[in-house]
């Protein structure tokens, strides 16, 4: 995993946020139980990006440890690499990490994950830092963005699993 612009790899996964970033937390709740394999493959497979109007770049099918993606929304265009994947019973996503030509240096997780209720549930978690000069000119802006698609990839990802053929 060369080429990450940041030394704390893995940390949304289940470690306290590092210091000196800002730290990203959303919840949005999917669906009864079961939406969770609809979920599980709507973000292993990058369509909740798509969905939500992302445009992704990768030469891979499914996100896996080590594949690099481009992800283009709007004006900006952000080259990231999957550093962990969880496909566990109950829980699924992944974590990918900033590459250089990012504006920003850190890393964002996109887990489902399925509560002893049954319910199913979005978790975004990122730490990020302005690194270029645009996103360290947009300040607040920028980060209120970046909490504004976290929302957008909730309510898309609700919208996949809800969706009946």
């Amino acid at each position: 995993m060369s080429g990450l612009t940041y030394a704390e790899v893995g940390a949304t996964r289940n470690r306290p946020l590092p210091a000196r970033y800002n730290h990203l937390r959303h919840s949005t709740p999917i669906g009864g139980p079961d939406t969770f394999a609809a979920a599980r493959e709507a973000v292993l497979s990058f369509a909740m990006h798509r969905r939500a109007g992302a445009w992704i770049r990768t030469a891979a099918e499914r996100a896996e440890p080590g594949v690099r993606l481009t992800v283009n929304l709007g004006p900006f265009t952000v080259p990231c690499e999957v550093v962990y994947v969880i496909d566990e019973p109950d829980r699924a996503g992944f974590g990918y990490g900033t590459l250089h030509g990012h504006q920003e240096s850190g890393e964002e997780a996109f887990l489902v994950e399925r509560d002893a209720q049954g319910r199913v549930w979005l978790r975004v978690t990122a730490f990020s830092r302005p690194v270029r000069w645009p996103a360290v000119l947009a300040g607040p802006i920028a980060v209120a963005a970046q909490h504004g698609f976290a929302r957008l990839l909730g309510r898309s990802l609700r919208r996949i699993c809800t969706v009946r053929p």
